[in-house]
């Protein structure tokens, strides 16, 4: 780890000299890739210059024990207890801090939700996971906004995709993408059976112009009207937008706003995020390969997580971790289980960089 954290102190001093470089500070650009790699190192060499700090008011914290200084001794004995307590927990925090960065963890997500296998109770599970979801983005203070929909007059939807705007939302959403299992008894169920139906959830990253670029000659663009539930017409002109991204086939629509315009421009965002996404899978595809444990690919046939409403419990079966407070994480507290998938991810990066 040491080695390691030489390493990085060392290229941050080399960035540090670059940064008053007149030529470099000329160049906007450049000058704010380098600003960019010093911020992110930044708090890694801050992090190990206490670290180093600390070592040394321990080693003269032993001298003065060692001189055998009586009226010293209990005071060195204090500091020497309490500096290895501190350097304990610094050290963990450096390990976490040189965990490689996932780039796109600050970037706001489109969070699609489809319903799975069991009819109107699944439609109506999707539309309980997107109130979880925006509920726990409200706690949050992220800015959520429905993109498209495909409800069922009934309070439920086919499919739904809910734009998140705020810091770190992909960060702490990414490990959400996925089969969600409901068990429950429906309104609708005289017997008192319970029923067993699934959602299946994806989430991808904001793409920036610059990371997705789309030929405009591989796009057909339909417009028709958009249409509210049970088949009311929100408006009368076909102001609603689909796009089809010939090469990968990948098909995007949106209907939220009045204006054909407006929503050109944010089916063609959710286009982006959809190829970006394609993109990170393939990546992940790769890593995952030489990965012997993962939290989860983010694959829609895998199945992540059980919500069992007459036992008020929820299981993610990937760290198998089950809570007995399913009401409060359907009202969007969902940080006991994000935090531990998390903890679960980082642990198995450090296996992998060997700390």
């Amino acid at each position: 780890m040491f080695h390691k954290l030489e390493e990085v102190l060392e290229k941050y001093n080399i960035l540090t000299e670059k940064l008053s470089d007149p030529n470099i500070m000329s160049d906007n650009k450049t000058y704010q890739q380098i600003a960019k790699e010093h911020a992110e190192l930044k708090p890694i060499v801050e992090k190990y210059q206490e670290y180093k700090k600390i070592n040394e008011d321990i080693e003269e914290a032993k001298q003065i024990l060692e001189s055998g200084d009586k009226e010293l001794k209990e005071l060195a004995e204090m500091e020497l207890e309490e500096g290895k307590e501190k350097l304990e927990k610094i050290e963990n925090e450096l390990k976490l801090l040189l965990v490689p960065k996932d780039p796109y963890d600050e970037k706001n997500i489109y969070l699609e939700i489809r319903a799975g296998t069991g009819g109107d109770e699944a439609t109506l599970f999707a539309a309980d996971l997107l109130r979880m979801y925006m509920r726990y983005a409200e706690k949050h203070r992220w800015k959520t906004e429905i993109v498209d929909y495909n409800d069922t007059g009934v309070g439920g939807y086919k499919e739904v995709v809910l734009l998140i705007k705020g810091k770190g939302a992909y960060s702490r959403l990414k490990f959400e993408g996925g089969g969600h299992r409901v068990q429950r008894i429906p309104v609708t169920e005289s017997g008192g059976r319970i029923h067993t139906s699934a959602c299946t959830v994806a989430v991808l990253p904001e793409a920036d112009d610059v990371e997705v670029e789309i030929d405009p000659s591989d796009l057909r663009i339909d417009v028709f009207r958009a249409s509210g539930a049970g088949g009311q017409h929100v408006n009368t002109t076909d102001s609603a937008v689909r796009i089809t991204h010939i090469p990968t086939g990948i098909v995007v629509s949106c209907q939220d706003e009045r204006s054909q315009i407006k929503n050109k421009e944010k089916a063609m965002k959710l286009l982006k995020a959809k190829i970006l996404e394609m993109e990170i899978r393939k990546q992940q595809e790769a890593i995952a390969s030489n990965r012997k444990l993962q939290v989860g690919s983010g694959d829609r046939s895998e199945r992540i997580r059980t919500y069992n409403f007459p036992q008020n419990r929820v299981t993610d079966h990937r760290i198998n971790l089950t809570l007995y407070n399913l009401d409060q994480v359907m009202e969007g507290e969902l940080d006991e289980i994000i935090d531990a998938l998390i903890a679960y991810d980082q642990a198995e990066k450090l296996k992998e960089i060997g700390l």
